[in-house]
């Protein structure tokens, strides 16, 4: 066999096995999930959210049931292929946790939680932005920016984050369109 004919057919199945490869990750991200995959994992959402939005002298995202908000909006707003990336990006971080400390993410301690969550927050993009724009076209948006996103979002929309996490006017008894905060006032709740 000459050197030419060698490099043709070495670019062809190169070309031939990404694009397969290519093809089959898009199909494992199209199927569609069984809603129960993800009510079981409600309770490792719950202390992602918590990790995220921690109980301090307000109620954390556990407390206003953010796990809830975040699988109704993966269930009913999103498709599936980003419904497919977070279910991977949640075993990921079991596995994760499993390697670094032997134990599940919901048996590690605080700040081995703080450290697994802080990881995925460091790894969840890349660092070029066209890239991260591509793979978020194609793929969905990462594991990590999805759970924060809807974290902050469940617990801004829920009534003890509205009311207790934030400052909440609930009969304002004028319109000012432009109100300074106060020296440690919490950011509004409504505009």
């Amino acid at each position: 066999m000459n050197r030419r004919t060698y490099i043709k057919n070495s670019l062809i199945f190169g070309t031939l096995g990404l694009a397969s490869f290519s093809a089959f990750k898009w199909f494992e991200f199209s199927k569609q999930i069984d809603p129960k995959t993800l009510w079981d994992k409600k309770e490792l959402i719950g202390e992602l959210a918590e990790v995220i939005i921690p109980e301090t002298d307000t109620p954390g995202a556990k407390a206003a049931s953010v796990n809830v908000y975040i699988i109704n909006v993966l269930l009913n707003c999103t498709d599936a292929k980003q419904q497919n990336k977070f279910l991977t990006g949640l075993d990921d971080l079991e596995n994760y946790s499993i390697d670094k400390y032997g134990k599940t993410f919901l048996k590690c301690n605080l700040t081995e939680k703080d450290a697994i969550v802080e990881h995925f927050a460091d790894h969840s993009g890349y660092s070029n932005r066209l890239i991260n724009k591509i793979n978020n076209k194609l793929l969905g948006e990462p594991f990590y920016s999805k759970l924060r996103n809807l974290t902050i979002e469940g617990y801004c929309l829920s009534q003890l984050g509205a009311t207790q996490g934030l400052a909440y006017d609930y009969i304002p008894g004028k319109f000012e369109s432009c109100i300074p905060l106060q020296k440690n006032q919490k950011s509004w709740a409504t505009k």
